[in-house]
This record gives C-alpha cells, sequence and structure tokens, in this order.
C-alpha cells in the first residue's frame, strides 16, 4: 500500500479523537497544530494511527451500547473482556453485557475488538513509511459486530407469558387500532361508522408519524385479536366500541404493564406519541431496576457463591489470571447429583466493567483465594 493518499483508509480521520490524518500528504495535523519534527515523526505517525484505533474501538462499543439503551431499552455493562475470554488474535477485547433476570445468565450483547498489527504482520498488510522511504508500517485494524442475538436480548429481557413486548424504537407497529362490539345485530351503517372511526384514527396517527395498524378483519372476534396482537408484542392496543364512540373517545390499553385509559378522540394525535414515549422510558426504567437488583459485590467466595446461586452475576476482586478464572468457574459449578436442582454451569467471566460498582481496596486480594492481589473487579455469572 503506498503512503499518503491511502492513509485514511488504513486510518479514517477520526474528529472526535482531534487527530487528522490527511489524504495526499504525509503531515499529520491536529484541530489546533501541525506536527512537523522529522526526528520523532515515525514514531509519531504509528503512535496516532494506534491511538486513534484505540478511540474507535470505544466509539464503535458507545454505539453498540446506544442500540441496547436507546433503541431496545436494555441496560448493558460496557467493559474488557479477559485474555481468557478476548477475541484470539486480538489486542484486546471490549463488550457490551446484558443480563435476562428470568435465567439468572449474562449475555454478551456486542463486541468490539483492537486487533493490533498481529494479523496485518500475518497477512502483510502494509503502507510505506511516508518519512522514511522504504520503511513500511504494518496496518493497526480493528474489528467489531452486533448480530441477530439483539433481537433474542430483547425478546428475553421484556418478553412475558403473552408473547414479545416491543420497545415503541424498534416495533414494526407501534399502534393496532381493533373495533370492538360488533354483533350480529348491529346494522351495517353501524358497522361502517365504527370502521370509518378506526380508519380516521389511523390516519391521524400515521401523519404524526406513528406506526399503526387498522384490524377491522370480521371473521376474528376482538378477543382473538387482542390475543393476536399481544402475542406480536405491539406496545399500544386502541380498542374503539359503540360506547366509545358516543362518548368520543377511545380506550387504550399498554403492553407492557396492561395499563387501561381513555383518550378524548381531539388528544390521539398528541396523546398518543407522548405515550410511546413513556413507555419506551418505562421499559427502560423496569430493565434498569432489574438489572442494578441482580448486580451484586462480593468480596468473599462465600458471598460470590450465595449470589451466584441465587440467580445474580457479580463483581468480585480478581487477578485477571487464567489460571484463577479456570479455578472459579470450576469450583463455582454444582454437582447435580448431590444438589438437586442446581445448575451445573459455573460461573466465567463476563468483563472487567469500566465503572465497577466498587473501587478496590489496598491490599484486597483475589477472590479466588490464590493469595495474589486483585487488580480490578471484575464481573462474573453464568452465562449463554
Amino acid at each position: 500500500m503506498q503512503s499518503g493518499s491511502n492513509l485514511t483508509e488504513i486510518c479514517p480521520s477520526d474528529t472526535t479523537s482531534g487527530v487528522i490524518l490527511c489524504a495526499g500528504s504525509s503531515s499529520i495535523h491536529s484541530h489546533s497544530f501541525e506536527l512537523a519534527s522529522s526526528s520523532g515523526r515515525k514514531v509519531i505517525l504509528r503512535s496516532l494511527i494506534k491511538l486513534t484505533h484505540r478511540r474507535k474501538v470505544l466509539q464503535i462499543l458507545e454505539l453498540y451500547a446506544q442500540v441496547y439503551e436507546d433503541l431496545l431499552a436494555i441496560p448493558v455493562v460496557c467493559g474488557r473482556k479477559t485474555e481468557k475470554e478476548k477475541f484470539a488474535g486480538g489486542d484486546y477485547t471490549t463488550t457490551v453485557e446484558a443480563f435476562i433476570s428470568a435465567s439468572g445468565r449474562g449475555i454478551q450483547g456486542a463486541t468490539s475488538h483492537h486487533l493490533g498489527q498481529n494479523f496485518s504482520k500475518m497477512f502483510d498488510i502494509s503502507f510505506e513509511d511516508p518519512n522514511q522511504p522504504g520503511e513500511k508500517c504494518f496496518a493497526y485494524q480493528n474489528s467489531w459486530g452486533i448480530t441477530t442475538r439483539t433481537i433474542g436480548v430483547m425478546v428475553m429481557v421484556h418478553g412475558d407469558d403473552k408473547g414479545l413486548v416491543l420497545p415503541p424504537k424498534v416495533a414494526n407497529i407501534q399502534v393496532v387500532v381493533i373495533p370492538c362490539g360488533v354483533t350480529a345485530s348491529m346494522s351495517d351503517a353501524d358497522k361502517q361508522t365504527l370502521h370509518s372511526k378506526c380508519e380516521e384514527y389511523v390516519a391521524k396517527l400515521k401523519a404524526v408519524g406513528v406506526r399503526v395498524k387498522g384490524d377491522t378483519r370480521d371473521n376474528y372476534s376482538p378477543g382473538w385479536k387482542f390475543n393476536h396482537w399481544e402475542l406480536k408484542g405491539v406496545p399500544i392496543r386502541l380498542e374503539v366500541g359503540p360506547r366509545d364512540l358516543k362518548q368520543q373517545q377511545c380506550v387504550v390499553v399498554l403492553r407492557h404493564n396492561g395499563a387501561k385509559s381513555t383518550i378524548p378522540d381531539a388528544d390521539v394525535s398528541t396523546s398518543i406519541p407522548e405515550l410511546l414515549d413513556t413507555v419506551q422510558k418505562e421499559m427502560k426504567a423496569k430493565a434498569v431496576t432489574d438489572l442494578s437488583n441482580n448486580m451484586m459485590v462480593a468480596d468473599t467466595w462465600e458471598d460470590f457463591l450465595k449470589f451466584l446461586d441465587q440467580g445474580k452475576i457479580i463483581q468480585a476482586p480478581f487477578c485477571l489470571e487464567g489460571p484463577a478464572e479456570d479455578w472459579i468457574k470450576t469450583n463455582s459449578a454444582r454437582d447435580q447429583d448431590l444438589v438437586a436442582g442446581a445448575p451445573s454451569m459455573g460461573a466465567k467471566s463476563l468483563c472487567i466493567p469500566f465503572k465497577p460498582l466498587k473501587e478496590l481496596a489496598p491490599g484486597q486480594m483475589c477472590i479466588s483465594g490464590n493469595g495474589k492481589p486483585a487488580k480490578a473487579y471484575c464481573l462474573f455469572g453464568r452465562s449463554y
């Protein structure tokens, strides 16, 4: 790879870090100064490329955290994988970890890896150093990925015995409008009036950007339709019956908590979008509380085992060494022949949280009891 014009392909401009590698030039700029010294330029070039890639790793991780927290209403723990759990061949791996309270297990949400120069050296991915003709620099590489497991996490975090519970921001259908109270004795004119009112609600909500569907099928009962759309997780159901027509209102039922209320006709276009925002916030708040109530700190092995068997994830002081990690996994497993119904899986390290619940105390030792000082609080738990 040639120097200069192709540098941005290896390390795209990173305006958030204040570093710009200029295409078509061997100059390296920041927002406020130019680095023009030739003596240290080789080191600076490589250091800035590495620094930019490290920052990009965290930028992507933050993006993934936003997908979970802002769109899916799922809180995550951001952190770094241990050496044992990192992507093989990479320098280090960062991750977002979620928690499924129904099973008491953690689950890896998405990862962002800094590969360093390991693979570029292996496959000879290099470019000519613009400041040292004839010298080549191996590219620094990153790797990241978020997959369909996000759907599984969302289903397990928010779902219930009735089916899916979708956060409004990602729901394909945010509101379903269903006519009710249609009987065999109702006149065709009254049926048409009821259906027309449902279509009017659909039109009003579409006009304000709500993803809405009217279910006016006459070969299914209202009860069947309620179950059908609850199973699909539609956040809000509008019910419209003859009595509602007379009172110029509609009935609103929320999927995530079953709450039922009425809204005047005139307020539908403003109240429903506000209610969708409220549902999103309430679902996130419930999941945050759930995670908070189930992520514990354990400074002793006895507490570690107690919390683990309660279906919780645990932050514990850890020396970050592989043998200790293996010991924890082996010794936190349960023998189902001795303890009926006990989960046989041991605890594994999920991540080293960037923001631990507690700071290490001076002289604190590893939870494994190996006599080595702890280097960080590490998040452990049974996992998928």
